[in-house]
């Protein structure tokens, strides 16, 4: 099992350059859990995501980890206890799969360290979770948007760190592959305890796979907690100005969430 690690944003302030993107949010990750953010586009959740894992610096508050602010924290030290698959992540070129995935252990050598056979089982066991083993031979380039995306899960398992920051993780995936990385994530959180948080788009199935669920709107966390409190049609409206009706999920029990479009907000209501 892995340590339990404390993440937490204190009146966290971030923007680019004139713009204000979150401003004075406060959030704690819970320990050895999933938390899924959700919100609409341009609310934050990848800036939020961003400045957790030290590539964002505020502009006022902190990000903390165990008492230490994550931005006066070495990176190689962070890197050891929290890892990062951001939006979009651009690999070299012509650089093949495995030696992708093998980057994932750089935080892991110090300066005169060499690879050695911890590194090969870890980077073999991150291509087998993932199921791109077949892959580690290919260039990047060469791969589809959804086996690249798998690839770049399988470098971040690599790294082996206790907690996993994942913005979009399912992107470029069909439905079959979005549940199959999401079990995946479920596994490593389950059995080795890793502290996961991901941003995901679909509401249902993060409300279906998160302990914790995080609700952002222009910039601030609009409600955050178990999947059924925080899934509402109350939240749904405010959060993504849509009406919507909340079900039980029939197989997982979880709130479900059913759009309801402009035709059939008066048939609901009538």
């Amino acid at each position: 099992m892995t340590e339990s690690h404390r993440l937490e944003a204190a009146g966290l302030s971030l923007g680019y350059r004139d713009r204000t993107v979150i401003e004075d949010l406060d959030l704690a990750v819970p320990p050895g859990r999933i938390t899924a953010i959700v919100g609409a586009n341009a609310c934050g959740k990848s800036t939020l995501l961003r400045s957790m894992s030290r590539l964002l610096s505020p502009r006022s508050g902190e990000v903390v980890l165990d008492g230490h602010a994550v931005h006066r924290m070495p990176a190689k030290q962070l890197a050891r206890t929290l890892g990062l698959l951001p939006q979009s992540p651009i690999a070299p070129e012509g650089i093949t799969v495995s030696d992708l995935v093998g980057r994932g252990r750089n935080p892991h050598h110090r300066l005169m360290s060499r690879w050695g056979r911890g590194d090969d089982e870890a980077v073999a066991a991150a291509l087998e979770a993932t199921e791109t083993l077949e892959l580690a031979d290919r260039a990047i380039d060469e791969l589809s948007g959804g086996q690249r995306q798998k690839v770049w899960i399988a470098m971040v398992l690599a790294q082996q760190t206790d907690l996993l920051l994942l913005d979009e993780p399912t992107t470029f995936l069909d439905v079959a592959h979005q549940v199959e990385v999401l079990d995946l994530l479920t596994d490593l959180n389950r059995d080795r305890g890793t502290t996961i948080v991901m941003v995901l788009h679909d509401l249902n199935l993060a409300a279906r796979y998160a302990d914790h669920l995080v609700a952002m709107a222009r910039g601030h966390v609009f409600a955050s907690g178990d999947p059924a409190e925080v899934l509402t049609a109350e939240t749904v409206r405010e959060v993504f100005g849509l009406e919507s009706r909340i079900v039980p999920d029939p197989v997982s029990g979880r709130p479900l969430m059913l759009p309801l479009g402009r035709h059939h907000t008066a048939e609901a209501v009538g």
